[in-house]
C-alpha cells in the first residue's frame, strides 16, 4: 500500500515529466496547424519528412475495450519509433507475474470492473522507470487516461500533443470482444470473428475479416477471462459513463481527433494515416504493417 500511496504525492508528476522528457521540444497545440480536409478528422496535423527524428511524439488513444487502440498505436509506435505504452498490457503483466497486486487484479478483471487509478498509477510509474532507464523519449499511450482525475495528473505532468479517439458501433465491438483469442505462447492476439453488420440506425456497413493465427499459434489459443458478453457489456457501460468527460476535456483544449473505423485493419489503417498526413509515408507504412 505504500507504494500506492506515494504514487499521490507530488513526485509522481514529476516522475512522468522526468521520464518522458528529452532534448527534443515537444510540438504544443497551437505550433501544430491544419493543413488540408480530411475524412473523419476534423484536426489535422502535419509532419516533417522524417518522422522518427524530428518531434517527440506525445499521443495519446482513446476508444471502447476492443475497438483496436492496441493494434493502431502499436503500428504507429513503429512507424513513428516512440515506445507504445499500453496499461491493459501492464496489467496483464503484473497478473501473469504472481506480483503483490496479482491476486485483487484477477478478481477485478474476472468481473469486467475498470482497475483502480492507484493501481494504475503504481504500473504506469514502474514502466516509465523502465524506460527512462534505456533512454526512451515521446510515447503513445493506450488506455490512459480513462477518468477525469487520470487525465488531469497527466496534464499536469506533461504536455499532450493529440488524443485519437477510436470508434466503432457497439454490436461490432461486442463481436469483436467475443472473437478474441490469445496465444498462450507467444502472446499475440487474434480475432476468430467474421464480422459483416448491415446498414442501420444511421451506422455504415462494416466488414471485418477474422484476424487468424498462424500454423505454430492454432492450438495454443485462449479466450481472455473477461471476454464474455456479460462482462463486456459491463466494461462497455463503464467506459462510456467514464469517458465522456475525458473526451469533452481534450474537446476543449482543441486536441481530440474522433477516427470512426471504416472497418478492418486493410480498410482503416490507410484511412488513419490520411486523417493524421502520414499516407505519404508509403516505406515506412510497409514497415509498421
Amino acid at each position: 500500500m505504500a507504494a500506492l500511496a506515494r504514487l499521490f504525492k507530488p513526485q509522481f508528476p514529476s516522475l512522468l515529466r522526468r521520464s518522458l522528457s528529452t532534448t527534443t521540444t515537444t510540438a504544443t497545440v497551437s505550433e501544430i496547424q491544419p493543413q488540408r480536409q480530411r475524412p473523419n478528422s476534423s484536426i489535422l496535423f502535419p509532419l516533417t519528412d522524417d518522422p522518427k527524428g524530428s518531434r517527440n511524439f506525445q499521443w495519446v488513444f482513446l476508444g471502447c475495450p476492443g475497438v483496436g487502440k492496441g493494434t493502431y498505436a502499436g503500428r504507429l509506435s513503429s512507424l513513428l519509433g516512440v515506445p507504445h505504452i499500453a496499461t491493459g498490457d501492464l496489467v496483464r503483466e503484473e497478473l501473469s507475474s504472481s506480483g503483490p497486486l496479482s491476486h485483487q487484479l484477477k478478481e477485478i478483471v474476472n468481473q469486467g470492473k475498470l482497475v483502480s487509478d492507484e493501481i494504475i498509477f503504481n504500473l504506469l510509474s514502474k514502466r516509465l522507470e523502465a524506460g527512462e532507464s534505456k533512454g526512451e523519449s515521446g510515447f503513445i499511450l493506450d488506455g490512459f487516461p480513462r477518468t477525469i482525475r487520470q487525465t488531469e495528473i497527466l496534464d499536469e505532468a506533461t504536455e499532450i500533443d493529440l488524443v485519437i479517439n477510436l470508434k466503432l458501433r457497439e454490436d461490432v465491438l461486442i463481436e469483436k470482444c467475443l472473437g478474441r483469442r490469445i496465444c498462450s505462447d507467444c502472446g499475440k492476439s487474434f480475432n476468430l470473428a467474421s464480422i459483416n453488420a448491415k446498414a442501420e440506425n444511421g451506422y455504415p456497413e462494416i466488414t471485418m475479416a477474422p484476424l487468424l493465427p498462424p500454423p505454430q499459434c492454432s492450438s495454443k489459443l485462449i479466450t481472455r477471462a473477461d471476454d464474455t458478453e456479460p462482462v463486456v457489456r459491463e466494461r462497455l457501460r463503464i467506459y462510456k459513463e467514464q469517458s465522456e468527460p475525458v473526451e469533452d476535456y481534450y474537446r476543449k483544449q482543441g486536441k481530440l481527433m474522433e477516427f470512426d473505423l471504416p472497418g478492418g485493419i486493410p480498410e482503416s489503417w490507410p484511412k488513419l494515416l490520411e486523417a493524421l498526413n502520414l499516407d505519404d509515408y508509403g516505406d515506412k507504412r510497409s514497415a509498421a504493417a
